[in-house]
């Protein structure tokens, strides 16, 4: 049995403490925003944030949580989708398929939390989360827009084409 303070609520799962916290999020505690990309701690779907910090829950076992710790997941992060980075993305219509972009979202809000004024170097160096559509420049518009430090959009979403050599 753990105790869990998830989105500020504290819950009681019985479940083994090597099970992956995103299976216990997902599945015992019913909130499916969080999804399972890789099952390595790679592609990023899977973030939340423990303690204020972005973390891949599909690599933590649950019984590495400490009592007081608090995890907050996607639907945590507002219940009305009114957090700056969540406004951000919809204004620019960020994803394409949606998949990575709990994650995403997630990871953006824990960078500006602790950098609210992030240089492009640094959210290249902080968004290391894994979109197969290819959404990064979009993601780090919207980044600078809910920093307050957008500049002009884009003509179009066909800018999002990644060209190579």
């Amino acid at each position: 049995m753990a105790k869990l303070n998830i989105n500020g609520k504290v819950r009681d799962v019985q479940v083994e403490a090597d099970t992956p916290l995103l299976w216990v999020i997902r599945e015992n505690v019913g909130l499916t925003g969080t999804k399972y990309g890789c099952g390595v701690a790679q592609c990023g779907a899977c973030s939340v944030h423990i303690n204020g910090n972005v973390m891949r829950s599909c690599s933590i076992p649950v019984g590495s949580i400490k009592a007081g710790d608090k995890i907050v997941t996607i639907e945590g992060l507002s219940a009305t989708s009114s957090h700056p980075v969540q406004k951000a993305w919809a204004q620019l219509d960020v994803p394409q398929c949606g998949y990575c972009q709990s994650g995403q979202i997630m990871a953006a809000a824990a960078l500006l939390n602790k950098n609210p004024n992030p240089s492009d170097q640094d959210i290249d160096d902080a968004m290391t989360n894994i979109c197969r559509c290819g959404t990064y420049p979009r993601i780090r518009d919207a980044l600078r827009i809910a920093a307050g430090t957008s500049r002009p959009a884009r003509a179009s979403a066909a800018d999002d084409s990644v060209t190579t050599a």
